[in-house]
């Protein structure tokens, strides 16, 4: 055979083609060479990987021309990722309290509470981005911070977290977004549209950040008071919050009680002790559902102010005290509400687990599972006696923003002092550091944490009112901040907005603003008269 092959005719390069052409048309000479092209491009690879592998790892560096990196400059892309995620989720928010504030509104002012939620979140971020983030967390002095003002000169992480500039930016600018809209919350249906934008520019720009940093600047004079060189360091403890129990929620509660307190009542509030009632909300769907959605949202809140997704434990525990509270909260809400009135409220309910949301926003990371349902479902309880405190005391907050944010920011930060475990300490970009736990009152730690969380929370509601109500008189001397009477009865969305949120309803004449008389009823449509709707 060998002999044989020795004799036979060598092809031309062309019959080589033609062969090659006739063998593709035939499905097993396909599959062949498919098999062996692909065997060749994984063999060549595999070859280029090993020599791209060998040359990076021996020969790529030149270590003496390597650049001094400082810790501070290198980014955890873990930590930084996970701060993203959940800056996005308390950014979410805004679509629950919006719909909160809209479903327990009024029809007739239902666009302005659309328009006010999203201009403020639009101007927050551009005053976060000018002056507030520079305030509340660049260092300065134990009052106010006064680098990186328009995000200049920042460094490339955020102290030592480890964390992205940038992404500590947005997830604190959703923060300040969620506290102005707190405010708005509670002076629905009778501010001016440039009254709010005048009050909110105060608010995101000056006394959030200002005071916030008090507590949560690098340098903030309760957040090192009780160390040496700092205000009572015989104390040997610290002012905590560790998501914004009082830098959050009572701060935006006691802006928005000082914002009801000037604006007064809406025109037709009656209240118990006048022998009315509550104007009633207008659509509780959306209330409740717009409730659930901050609820999800939190899980960016609490969880996220870790900014390390290396801390497992730690978000894993936060965000379980987070859920516990809340139903805690919701069932001795709903429960007291039915001692009370012999119903089971919606309303109740759902004021009731964001008060549980709003008291564990302090201590989610040093109490115990256990700990988060009993302060949870105190808040619960706490929130419709804060309801029907405002009632008595004849201030209008038509959603309850200053029980709920109020009261129980106040609630949930000095519950620290009580609950704190004793077992966990500090979170941290690698892993927690619980090598100084904190340890409350019933846990045999004595009163330290409990006087250092009165002390802050004290000091921050008292100068949180204090100033807003300056800014509230200010902004109403302006004749900007409350609506003219006739301008309220028109109706607020005609008057301010030009348009009502259900244009296609037909609203009684008991819910209907004065102003919807004189808007043109389309050829073929009559009116026709409806059942009474809550709170029109």
């Amino acid at each position: 055979m060998s002999d044989m092959r020795g004799f036979e005719k060598r092809l031309t390069l062309s019959e080589k083609f033609s062969r090659l052409g006739d063998r593709l048309k035939k499905p097993e000479w396909r599959k062949f060479g498919g098999t062996m092209l692909a065997g060749k491009v994984i063999g060549v690879g595999a070859v280029l990987l090993i020599m791209a592998c060998v040359t990076g790892l021996l020969f790529s560096h030149v270590y003496a021309a390597d650049p001094d990196l400082k810790g501070n400059d290198i980014v955890n892309p873990i930590n930084t990722a996970w701060t993203l995620i959940a800056a996005f989720l308390v950014f979410g928010m805004q679509v629950g309290f919006t719909m909160l504030e809209a479903g327990f509104c009024r029809s007739r002012e239902t666009v302005n509470v659309l328009v006010e939620c999203v201009v403020d979140t639009c101007l927050c971020g551009i005053l976060f981005y000018a002056v507030g983030f520079a305030f509340m967390f660049s260092h300065g002095n134990g009052f106010v911070g006064y680098h990186w003002f328009f995000l200049q000169n920042a460094p490339a992480t955020y102290e030592t977290t480890g964390v992205a500039f940038l992404a500590v930016w947005i997830f604190q600018f959703a923060f300040a977004d969620t506290c102005s809209t707190i405010t708005s919350g509670a002076m629905i249906g009778r501010t001016g549209f440039v009254g709010d934008l005048l009050y909110s520019i105060c608010v995101t720009g000056f006394i959030y950040p200002v005071i916030g940093h008090w507590a949560w600047g690098p340098d903030g004079w309760l957040a090192n008071m009780g160390s040496d060189g700092h205000f009572w360091p015989g104390l040997g403890m610290s002012f905590h919050d560790f998501a914004g129990s009082t830098v959050v929620h009572t701060i935006g509660g006691f802006i928005a009680l000082a914002g009801s307190i000037v604006l007064g009542p809406r025109l037709g509030r009656t209240f118990k002790r006048d022998g009315g009632t509550p104007m009633l909300p207008h659509d509780l769907t959306i209330a409740v559902s717009g409730g659930l959605i901050l609820w999800f949202g939190w899980y960016g809140f609490n969880p996220g102010s870790t900014l390390s997704a290396m801390d497992f434990v730690g978000i894993g525990r936060v965000a379980t005290n987070t859920t516990l509270a809340a139903c805690a909260a919701g069932l001795t809400s709903i429960i007291y509400g039915y001692i009370m009135t012999k119903k089971w409220d919606a309303g109740y309910t759902t004021n009731g687990f964001l008060a549980g949301l709003v008291a564990i926003t302090c201590p989610c990371y040093w109490v115990t599972p256990t700990g988060a349902i009993i302060l949870g479902g105190i808040a619960g309880v706490l929130v419709i006696l804060g309801v029907d405190l405002l009632e008595y005391l004849r201030i209008d907050d038509p959603i309850g923003a200053v029980p709920v944010h109020g009261f129980c920011g106040i609630w949930g930060t000095i519950s620290l002092g009580l609950f704190a475990s004793g077992q966990f300490g500090a979170t941290g970009p690698l892993a927690p550091d619980n090598s100084a736990p904190l340890k409350g009152l019933f846990y045999g730690g004595g009163t330290q944490v409990l006087i250092a969380q009165i002390i802050g929370s004290a000091v921050i509601t008292a100068a949180t009112f204090a100033v807003a109500m300056v800014v509230m008189l200010a902004v109403n001397a302006t004749g900007t901040l409350r609506l003219p009477a006739e301008a309220e009865l028109y109706g607020m969305d005609l008057h301010e907005h030009g348009i009502s949120a259900y244009p296609e309803y037909v609203i009684t004449a008991l819910g209907s603003p004065k102003g919807l008389a004189g808007h043109q009823q389309p050829v073929g449509s009559p009116v026709k008269a409806a059942a009474p709707a809550h709170g029109d």
